[in-house]
């Protein structure tokens, strides 16, 4: 096989991707290469031992990150990633554990193990590329399509409230939640430099333009992007309550950290029950 290279602005990851798998099967316009780039300049950034982190992903468009990133990384079934990654970081508490997958997958298929995991607040890290649809199986409704939008099965105009993650992750547990969009880069890395030395449960929301989304609601795909940029509205400490997106109205979409607590978690209980009962034995 010819030897693939990156184009310039990848060079200060390039020991990171695994090139020999380009080019990826994202599509021209997708934002989720934006995430890729940035989250590992953060991971190079960090300045921890690089062989720590471990990426997971479950299903979907944003469920390939796994496969290219020169990691240790693992591509597990549909909805799943998140209690793949509790029980890596259960069985090897030393591991910086990061799953990185879709709304669909993550808040979707998966969405039990999202509350439980953030109710228990396991000490994982959960990057959740948020899309607006079910993009790679072709565009059908997802939880957070925004009301009024279109997609395969809701032609018509999606009449379902959809999901507001913010606000959903804070009322479950989690005790880091934050949201920007692929045009808010160095916020997002900076995000992704706190989860990393945060201690407890973690989710970043990052709102991606979507190809099939665009075509779907009858966009280019960069008049999605100049949507998205008129719309995001950063704010210091928003309420998990004004996370709700509602694109087709015209509603700010509201970026910034929504919560940022410390509290104990599952893994540290865990550890000081298991002491407590081998001094009792």
């Amino acid at each position: 096989m010819a030897s693939r290279a990156l184009p310039p602005p990848y060079k200060d990851i390039e020991d990171l991707v695994r090139v020999e798998r380009l080019p990826t099967i994202w599509c021209p316009g997708c934002g989720i290469g934006i995430v890729f780039k940035t989250l590992l300049k953060a991971i190079k950034e960090y300045g921890d031992d690089i062989d720590r982190h471990v990426i997971v992903s479950g299903i979907g468009c944003a469920g390939r990150f796994a496969g290219y990133v020169r990691l240790d990384g693992y591509h597990v079934l549909h909805g799943r990633a998140i209690p793949f990654a509790v029980g890596l970081k259960l069985s090897k508490p030393q591991l910086e554990v990061t799953v990185v997958s879709g709304d669909g997958d993550i808040v979707g298929i998966g969405g039990n193990h999202f509350i439980h995991a953030a109710r228990r607040n396991h000490d994982i890290n959960v990057v959740l590329i948020n899309n607006l649809v079910y993009g790679m199986t072709g565009g059908q409704l997802a939880p957070t399509t925004p009301l009024g939008a279109r997609t395969m099965t809701s032609p018509y105009g999606n009449i379902e409230h959809p999901v507001n993650i913010p606000l959903l992750a804070s009322a479950a547990g989690a005790t880091y939640v934050a949201r920007w969009s692929v045009f808010h880069v160095e916020q997002m890395k900076r995000s992704f430099l706190k989860m990393f030395k945060h201690k407890g449960f973690s989710v970043i929301e990052i709102i991606s333009p979507c190809v099939i989304y665009a075509r779907r609601n009858r966009m280019e795909i960069l008049d999605m992007y100049e949507l998205l940029r008129k719309m995001c509205k950063v704010k210091q400490n928003p309420d998990p309550r004004e996370g709700e997106i509602d694109i087709v109205s015209g509603k700010p979409v509201v970026l910034g950290e929504f919560v940022s607590i410390e509290k104990p978690t599952y893994e540290s209980l865990y550890s000081e029950l298991v002491e407590k009962v081998r001094k009792n034995e």
